[in-house]
């Protein structure tokens, strides 16, 4: 199968979830076999149009920065000369979901929108993002709490499905443990990742026997820092900066509790490493966090929604066995989330061919609407 994703930024220009996860995606797919096709912005040097990394072919749509107008109105003829059988796009611009939409129609190829973050609550009444949210044939999220904002967008229920980010349970299990710390935080410390929210609870627990490790780095590390300063707990948590997959995972093994409290997150995909790790796992539930969606059937987790729930979490959760691995999550495995990406482009084909006469008259409408806002660009 040829398969053409569409992102004008990758993870070569940017490491953010989306891009990470349209990485991983189209490395994973190539590792089985498959031709894989990324259409983007032009992040290698040179003049030539193509660049091949990981087994993965990388087109330049354009060789202009990110967010100059012109990836849409190129974008097209680039899917043309690739030919795909399936188009996965992403959503960081509307214009590039309408650009891909026409060019699906022309080459009979389904169009499948991966729609990694929750839609700002501006874009509910901006027809471009619910066309985003309809015109595919099919929609992927990361977690229920994305889908459910899809879905307000005007997409139907079976239209949208949800793809969890995968994760090497391979690798979790040879990973020899490393004592960092009892209690261990890991996210990119920016203005959602709510780290006071832990910070206060430890403070809370000063009388308690524990250490705290905080992995990441962002924005917002040195006022979480002088925040451990000013709660006089600054010998009993270290903050560890950005760290390589592998130490990350050495230091979930050895960890007993991993604590999430960031108020939006995707899909918490250390979270979910560090509990098939055997943490025990403590969530402060937010409404535009999908952490909670990995606790709700878990024993060795809690779910909280106030300060003290927190800290009596934190109490109890310490006080759990120790586990080294958690069997319960071996279902995100990369193969088993691979598997799940492929029948979701045989579900988009079958869509497309069913409505098909559809798709043609929502296409014109989709021509003038998109030749329109090219112009505007341009």
């Amino acid at each position: 199968m040829r398969v053409a994703f569409v992102s004008e930024t990758v993870a070569q220009h940017r490491e953010t979830g989306a891009t990470r996860r349209i990485r991983r995606t189209a490395e994973a797919l190539a590792g089985r076999g498959h031709d894989v096709v990324v259409c983007c912005g032009q992040w290698w040097d040179g003049d030539h149009e193509t660049f091949e990394q990981d087994g993965v072919t990388y087109r330049a749509v354009t060789s202009d920065p990110p967010g100059e107008g012109r990836f849409a109105v190129s974008l097209p003829s680039a899917l043309r000369a690739v030919d795909p059988d399936v188009i996965q796009a992403t959503v960081a611009d509307p214009t590039h979901v309408l650009s891909a939409k026409l060019a699906s129609l022309v080459l009979r190829a389904p169009l499948v929108v991966d729609w990694y973050t929750s839609p700002d609550a501006g874009d509910a009444d901006d027809p471009l993002w619910r066309l985003c949210a309809t015109v595919p044939d099919l929609v992927l999220a990361p977690s229920e709490t994305v889908k459910t904002r899809v879905r307000e967008l005007g997409a139907e229920d079976d239209a949208v499905w949800v793809v969890p980010n995968a994760i090497d349970v391979d690798a979790i299990r040879a990973i020899e443990p490393r004592e960092v710390a009892d209690i261990v935080y890991s996210r990119r410390l920016d203005a959602d990742a709510n780290l006071e929210s832990l910070l206060l609870a430890l403070a809370e627990l000063r009388d308690h026997d524990w250490s705290a490790v905080v992995i990441g780095d962002g924005p917002e590390r040195e006022v979480y820092e002088r925040q451990v300063r000013d709660l006089r707990i600054e010998d009993r948590v270290s903050f560890a900066g950005d760290q390589p997959l592998e130490n990350r995972l050495s230091a979930f093994k050895g960890a007993h509790v991993y604590a999430q409290t960031a108020r939006r997150e995707a899909f918490p995909t250390d979270m979910l490493r560090a509990l098939t790790c055997g943490c025990a796992g403590v969530v402060e539930y937010h409404v535009e966090s999908s952490a909670h969606e990995l606790v709700e059937q878990e024993e060795r987790a809690f779910r909280t929604t106030s300060e003290q729930e927190l800290t009596d979490a934190l109490v109890t959760a310490s006080e759990m066995e120790r586990l080294d691995f958690n069997e319960n999550f071996s279902e995100y495995d990369e193969e088993a989330v691979l598997d799940t990406y492929l029948t979701a482009y045989d579900e988009a084909g079958e869509r497309m061919s069913w409505v098909e006469p559809a798709a043609v008259a929502g296409g014109l409408v989709l021509v003038v609407a998109v030749v329109a806002l090219l112009v505007v660009l341009l």
